[in-house]
Formats: C-alpha cells, sequence, structure tokens
C-alpha cells in the first residue's frame, strides 16, 4: 500500500512538474519567467519520476523506464543551470528530452503486453503522448542548435546576411512552434498517465 501512494504522489508530482515546464514555453512570458518554469517543472518531473522508480518492486522495464527519464530531467537541469555556453545547454536539452522519450519507450512494453483494461489503456495513451511530446521538443532543440550554428558561420555580404538572418527568424519561430507542441503534448500525456494510476490506486 505504501508502495502504491508513493508510485500516485510521483505520478502526480510528475503531472504538475510537465504542466509547469509547458506554461514555461509560452512565449508572451518573459525570459527569466520561462527559464524559472522550465528549471521547477524539471525538477518535479525529475522527482516524480524517482518516487515512482522507487516504488517499483525488483527490476522491472517501468523501473527502469522511469529511472531513465528521471535521468533525462536532471540533464535539462544541468542545462539551465551550468553556466555554459547557449550551444552547450541546447545540446543538454536535447539529450535530456530523448532520455525522457526513450525511458517512456522503454517502460510501455510492459502496458502494451499486460491484459486489456481502462487503466492500461490510460497508461499506454499517456506514455504514447509523452513520447511523442518529448521527441517533439529534441526536434524543436535539434532545429534552434542548427540555427544557431549556421548564424555563427555567416560571413557573407550584407544583403545575402539580412536574407538570411530572416530565413533564421523564420526556423526559429518554427522551432519554437514544435517545442510548445511537444510541451503540452508531453503535459496532457503525464495527466492521463497520473489519471490512470489514480484509478489503478481506487480499483
Amino acid at each position: 500500500m505504501e508502495n502504491q501512494l508513493k508510485e500516485l504522489f510521483g505520478a502526480w508530482i510528475q503531472a504538475i512538474g510537465t504542466v509547469t515546464a509547458a506554461f514555461g514555453s509560452t512565449p508572451s512570458l518573459n525570459e527569466d519567467t520561462q527559464e524559472s518554469l522550465n528549471l521547477w517543472g524539471n525538477v518535479l518531473q525529475g522527482t516524480g519520476n524517482a518516487l515512482i522508480a522507487d516504488a517499483q518492486e525488483g527490476l522491472t522495464l517501468e523501473k527502469l523506464g522511469n529511472e531513465v527519464q528521471a535521468i533525462g530531467n536532471t540533464t535539462v537541469v544541468a542545462g539551465i543551470l551550468l553556466n555554459i555556453s547557449e550551444e552547450n545547454k541546447l545540446k543538454l536539452d536535447i539529450n535530456g528530452n530523448l532520455l525522457q522519450s526513450i525511458g517512456g519507450g522503454i517502460a510501455l512494453p510492459e502496458d502494451l503486453l499486460g491484459e486489456p483494461s481502462t487503466v492500461r489503456t490510460l497508461n499506454i495513451t499517456g506514455n504514447v503522448l509523452q513520447i511523442i511530446g518529448n521527441s517533439l521538443q529534441a526536434i524543436a532543440g535539434a532545429e534552434e542548435l542548427k540555427r544557431i550554428q549556421e548564424k555563427e558561420k555567416e560571413k557573407e555580404d550584407r544583403f545575402k546576411g539580412y536574407r538570411e538572418n530572416n530565413e533564421a527568424n523564420q526556423e526559429s519561430s518554427s522551432s519554437q512552434s514544435l517545442a510548445i507542441s511537444g510541451s503540452w503534448i508531453q503535459a496532457v500525456g503525464s495527466v492521463i498517465s497520473a489519471i490512470a494510476q489514480t484509478k489503478e490506486s481506487v480499483e
């Protein structure tokens, strides 16, 4: 019972974290607020994933998947806190989101192979949405990294530079939209997973 409560608590902490981080992707907020929400969102996600993993008895795919997701969250947090270049921060963010996506993929087979039920369906839906959300965030980060690297290499005449800057701005807007979509898809997925965990606890 204690482990079940820990898992339930972890699921909702993770859900709150993903929603917090999703709010952090809102473009209308100033940069400091965005960074703060993203930081605390990932800290909460990592804590939630660690609690869920700790509640699992023995070595299971779900336990391993949540441990990998917690490492992914820690990687994102490191990218926010470390005093490193923007390029390296983005690399840590990309790797962190990829690890979260991989972690979700590791945990997925247990639900796919289990007996069909409403809880399992919710778990699968929530997990798949989180995998998609993290993958989109990683792709958005990769696009932004490419844009920064190309911008640094620009050493051409003024007209061409102006034209390419406009193109770069369009690419930045595209990657930002992708990151926002990914954040909210992940948030919806984590809330569905938390609902599934709640339903499992009361049954």
